[in-house]
């Protein structure tokens, strides 16, 4: 099973160069001739990068551990709106230019967000921002960050 976790690790650029050379083989076959440079553009694109300078750049670090056991289909706990919840991981996205990855998870057990007797509002499934820690930069207005992990 491929995980997306948040951080994103890459094969070699020897590896890249070598299944850009692949496409490039396989589109001759099928009658679309490619350049090389292309299909090395098209290799990033597949690896979510904007282009083969930016794709060799980031191939070339060295691949780090994940940061934390979160990824897509990860079954975490933690606290939304300083209420416990348990739930499932349906999309974890790097924001782009930030420190911050974009989280949707669906709770287990709907979470009841309002802290009124009178009321209730409850939520199964939220969109949130998180850094590598799990926080969330979203404060309330009583200072708690909207979303905790136990990672």
């Amino acid at each position: 099973m491929t995980r997306t976790t948040m951080t994103i690790t890459y094969p070699p650029v020897d590896e890249l160069k070598a299944q850009a050379k692949r496409l490039r083989q396989a589109m001759t076959e099928r009658g679309s001739e490619i350049t090389h440079a292309a299909a090395l553009e098209l290799i990033a694109r597949q690896y979510g990068a904007r282009d083969w300078n930016t794709l060799s750049a980031l191939a070339a670090k060295p691949n780090d551990k994940p940061a934390s056991p979160i990824f897509v289909g990860a079954h975490i706990r933690g606290r939304y709106l300083n209420q416990p919840f348990t739930g499932k991981v349906l999309a974890l996205s790097a924001v782009p230019g930030s420190e911050f990855y974009r989280i949707t998870i669906h709770f287990d057990e709907p979470v009841d967000v309002v802290t009124f007797e009178s009321f209730s509002a409850f939520r199964q499934r939220v969109h949130a921002q998180i850094d590598e820690n799990g926080v969330s930069p979203r404060k309330t207005s009583n200072g708690l960050p909207h979303l905790v992990l136990d990672i």
